[in-house]
């Protein structure tokens, strides 16, 4: 089966950051994600990452104002000397931590500007991205996120982001393909996995049940077709990347509730760690 990596953003939210990486730990995981680290001094996360036998396999560059609800700055023009300049913070993360892929967020599409105008900013921006990232042997990630949870957002399409991938030409920018999202927005996940994964341009997918982004086993897909799928193309094609845990628990944020809800994960199985 693919490797699982747990997001520690939405999951364990019962404990504090810092301690989110032992539980993950303590349930099997080997590898974790989470949307952004700069609250916290990158070498106190890569303490807990080796003291936990862990992996970093994603994480997002600086976003701009989150809580302003910006949603990065890649397709924004004027943005650009604060694009470069979180993308520098990103990848001082990436060198602590040893993780070899960074998420560039694209943006909220201003609906004042054609949309040429933010591709030609947001194309420029990636290619600069991924040079700055090579040189470090780094990957750039783009993700295409459905417009139900994020309004306005500027990708919303996986043919849509190889298109870009493709036409930018460099080897380090991939695309993230998250099931979730390309389910709500364009379905046919199956299809779509036998297509793209081949082509070298997906470096990694992630998962939450629909509609709700609970538990993988909760709503319409069937995930273990899915992951059989994964696991019979990746076997082809060579792909060895991570499966992000990126949902929601049903249980909320009272203890053990992520926990509780994996019995999706020993079912692919991947058992807790014996103490």
């Amino acid at each position: 089966m693919p490797r699982f990596a747990a997001n520690l953003t939405m999951l364990y939210n019962e404990h504090d950051f810092l301690d989110r990486f032992a539980a993950a730990a303590a349930d099997g995981f080997e590898g974790v994600e989470f949307l952004f680290p700069y609250a916290f001094p990158a070498e106190e996360i890569a303490a807990r990452l080796k003291a936990h036998g862990l992996q970093q396999v994603l994480f997002n560059a600086p976003p701009g104002d989150w809580e302003a609800g910006e949603r990065g700055l890649a397709c924004l023009p004027g943005r650009e000397a604060e694009f470069r300049a979180g993308l520098a913070t990103a990848l001082a993360y990436a060198r602590a931590l040893d993780c070899p892929r960074i998420h560039v967020m694209a943006g909220i599409a201003p609906a004042d500007l054609p949309r040429a105008a933010l591709l030609e900013v947001y194309q420029a921006n990636l290619a600069w991205a991924a040079a700055q990232a090579a040189a470090q042997g780094r990957e750039v990630l783009i993700e295409p996120i459905n417009p139900r949870d994020m309004p306005g957002y500027f990708l919303n399409h996986q043919a849509e982001a190889h298109r870009i991938v493709q036409a930018i030409g460099a080897p380090n920018l991939k695309v993230q393909f998250d099931l979730y999202h390309a389910q709500i927005v364009e379905g046919d996940l199956a299809m779509k996995i036998r297509q793209t994964l081949p082509t070298g341009r997906v470096s990694h997918f992630q998962l939450a049940g629909v509609p709700m982004r609970h538990e993988p086993d909760l709503g319409e897909l069937n995930y273990p077709y899915l992951f059989a799928l994964i696991d019979e193309v990746a076997a082809q094609c060579g792909w060895q990347g991570w499966i992000g845990c990126e949902y929601r628990p049903a249980r909320g944020a009272v203890a053990g509730a992520t926990s509780a809800g994996l019995g999706w994960l020993r079912a692919a199985g991947v058992p807790a760690r014996t103490p």
